[in-house]
């Protein structure tokens, strides 16, 4: 198979993935972003990523974003937003940040394939984003390769991470026009070394 077809499937998920995103969610999901006083993201792995590069856009935004376990990133207060990323809902480290943060009184939006994860349960929004997480590959592994499926082609949580990424590109595009920003002011903040 070529990278061209597997490139094709990859988008092909997104577009149905895309297709199955709960409006009122995502809506959601955008105005806590703008509530916010600051904004914190994590996730583990690549899903760590691409918290980061969402947290890189949100300060080209000009909002306030940290990413947790930096060494310049303050403590989390009631007022913030913590945003937290995990395909299976279960990363032991994800949940350490989720249950702190919810002792301490803050928000939590996160990004799941399974809203009814123990991430799910202790958010106040979870973003369902379909992927293939460890879970799914232990239980269909077998399956796909007998039908022919060739999952293997997108590992781990590749389906998952690239389509959490795309959700979150078109979050700042969503941003960008709601306040009024555009691409010239957003470079006036980007990294210029």
């Amino acid at each position: 198979m070529n990278t061209e077809k597997i490139m094709r499937m990859i988008a092909q998920h997104i577009l149905e993935t895309t297709n199955e995103l709960d409006k009122r969610v995502m809506q959601d999901f955008t105005d806590e972003i703008k509530k916010a006083r600051r904004i914190f993201v994590y996730g583990a792995g690549r899903s760590g990523l691409v918290s980061r590069a969402f947290a890189m856009r949100l300060v080209q935004l000009g909002l306030t974003s940290y990413v947790i376990g930096e060494t310049v990133t303050p403590g989390l207060k009631k007022g913030d937003l913590l945003i937290l990323v995990s395909g299976s809902g279960e990363t032991k480290l994800v949940l350490s940040v989720a249950k702190t943060a919810k002792e301490l009184g803050v928000k939590i939006a996160s990004i799941t394939s399974y809203p009814k994860s123990t991430l799910g349960k202790l958010s106040d929004i979870t973003v369902q984003i379909k992927g293939k997480s460890r879970v799914d590959i232990e239980k269909d592994h077998l399956r796909h390769q007998i039908e022919g499926i060739h999952s293997s082609l997108t590992p781990l949580g590749t389906l998952f991470e690239d389509t959490t990424l795309i959700f979150l590109d078109g979050v700042i595009g969503r941003l960008m026009v709601e306040l009024n920003k555009d691409e010239g002011e957003m470079k006036k903040r980007h990294a210029s070394v």
